[in-house]
């Protein structure tokens, strides 16, 4: 076994950037994408806040996507830029544990959250006269109240291990963040039980959601077959596809991740379906919603026209 330094509290993250010109451009497009995924949600928060008519159960539901991929995204690009532009790639394992945190509790809420819209649509279309009874505001504030919770209880617990366990000297994290599994490579200790547990907790944040989405849109899709009026299918389909695009962005390359047993995975594998699940979607979610929902795009003529001088 390899000899492991107790008194070192520092890792090095080896980062997503090669020193190159190639890592130049791959950092001022990811740079690109952050400014956009930082503008988009704010925008969507401050837009649903702003506008009564979105104080639905749907777009509080959407506020709250938005608030998390805000700390998603906000968790992981801030430090992989600074390691690029001052060459500083050492974290230290409290700022580990601190990344970490976040980074778990935003993918396990997401993925909860996720499956509350899908059960949110899954009502309205289904059941539209039980909607107002079924997902009321308290129903709504309760599947947000406890998309945090658990994904708070579940970050927590897997953070606390990490910081327990004994690092070998080669304390170098081959990916641009801290994550739980990719630490796990340079424990100095048998951590074959705990890896199940990490299998335990991507089926149920992940699997089981993905499960209850799968069998809400597969009813939502029966019901719009059965419906008699077109507008009300081309309504209800365009809905149902946008969340399903943001489903796809997120749980595909997550669960590919961390269900696969650490002999298949390979380090730039991972960090590239990590793209996905931590910058890409932050990005998208906000301009796939407002671009294919007609309501929204209302909303923002509205606020505009609100806050906008008053022409002369």
């Amino acid at each position: 076994m390899e000899n492991y330094n107790q008194t070192s509290t520092d890792f090095v993250l080896l980062g997503l950037f090669p020193s190159s010109r190639t890592g130049l451009f791959l950092f001022i497009l990811i740079a690109f994408i952050f400014l956009m995924a930082l503008v988009g949600n704010l925008s969507m928060i401050l837009l649903i806040f702003l506008d009564i008519r979105l104080h639905t159960p749907m777009y509080i539901l959407l506020s709250q996507l938005s608030l998390m991929d805000l700390n998603y995204i906000s968790t992981t690009v801030p430090k992989m830029a600074y390691d690029f532009l001052f060459a500083n790639k050492s974290i230290s394992i409290i700022g580990c544990g601190i990344q970490s945190f976040f980074f778990l509790t935003m993918a396990g809420a997401e993925g909860l959250l996720l499956a509350s819209m899908a059960y949110d649509r899954y009502v309205a279309i289904c059941f539209p006269l039980h909607y107002p009874i079924r997902i009321s505001k308290r129903v709504c504030m309760l599947m947000i109240t406890g998309s945090w919770i658990m994904g708070s209880i579940n970050s927590c617990a897997h953070t606390t291990y990490i910081l327990s366990i004994p690092y070998c000297q080669s304390r170098s994290i081959n990916h641009f963040f801290c994550d739980v599994t990719v630490m796990l490579t340079i424990a100095c200790t048998d951590t074959t039980v705990y890896e199940y547990t990490v299998f335990l907790s991507t089926t149920l944040f992940l699997l089981l959601p993905f499960i209850g989405i799968a069998f809400s849109y597969g009813r939502v899709l029966l019901a719009v077959y059965r419906m008699n009026s077109a507008e009300g299918k081309k309504k209800a389909c365009s809905t149902c596809s946008t969340h399903l695009t943001v489903v796809s962005f997120y749980y595909a390359p997550f669960a590919y991740t961390y269900l696969r047993p650490r002999f298949l995975r390979t380090p730039t594998e991972d960090k590239v379906l990590a793209l996905f699940y931590t910058i890409l979607t932050p990005m998208l979610n906000p301009i796939i919603y407002s671009l294919r929902n007609k309501e929204v795009m209302g909303a923002l003529r509205r606020v505009t026209q609100r806050i906008s001088p008053v022409k002369m």
